[in-house]
């Protein structure tokens, strides 16, 4: 079944080049700055940054909170995701010393509750930065996987990120470019298409959808 899902996307959709970032570390910061960002407010979050000559885990570490939060205004909870990036970049020295590469050295579950540790990061921020900035094949869960596994009828409404991302974890080969390429493509038809009022007609799973049926 979620063979078949991701094909169809796929043939539909085609590569999504996601996530964007010119380095590891760019990464990361967007996947702070994405909580409850739209993704083009976060560039330009990310663009002032680089302008400033502050993105790197060096600048961070040195500029004050207040200094950060007014180069991130555009994404919006500024002062609260100013803090989480000094979290970031405070762990980034103690674990690597802000070396990211030596990153990928430590085993991928120990990495995982190094940076559940850390303010701010939660799961699915933390898989972000795992799958996408680190290589490291992790299923990303966000709010439209969840929509549409449940409408899928493959989890429930109320099924734990956990059990969710056992659901990917469980029957897909751990592949980093795969399930890059799964997660985008499933935000890309949670926005376009499994939207909060769905487009059910111009859906690719509209066949195998039982919730269509109601619609």
């Amino acid at each position: 079944m979620l063979l078949n899902i991701y094909e169809r996307l796929f043939a539909l959709y085609g590569p999504q080049h996601w996530w964007p970032g010119d380095s590891p570390f760019e990464v990361m910061v967007g996947a702070i700055l994405t909580q409850s960002a739209a993704w083009q407010n976060v560039e330009k979050a990310i663009r002032n940054l680089k302008t400033a000559g502050t993105l790197s885990p060096q600048a961070l570490s040195q500029l004050p909170v207040e200094e950060i939060a007014r180069l991130i205004y555009p994404s919006g909870y500024y002062n609260a995701k100013a803090r989480k990036l000094k979290a970031l970049v405070e762990w980034l020295g103690e674990a690597c010393g802000d070396d990211i590469g030596k990153l990928s050295g430590i085993e991928t579950d120990e990495l995982r509750r190094q940076l559940l540790a850390v303010h701010g990061v939660g799961p699915e921020t933390a898989d972000s930065i795992l799958l996408y900035a680190l290589g490291k094949p992790v299923f990303v869960i966000d709010a439209y996987t969840r929509r549409i596994m449940f409408r899928l009828g493959l989890v429930g409404e109320k099924t734990s990120y956990e059990k969710l991302q056992k659901l990917f974890m469980d029957n897909l080969q751990p592949d980093v470019q795969s399930f890059n390429e799964y997660h985008a493509l499933l935000v890309r038809l949670g926005k376009t298409v499994c939207r909060k009022q769905p487009l059910c007609r111009e859906c690719p799973l509209f066949d195998i959808c039982p919730s269509n049926e109601a619609r």
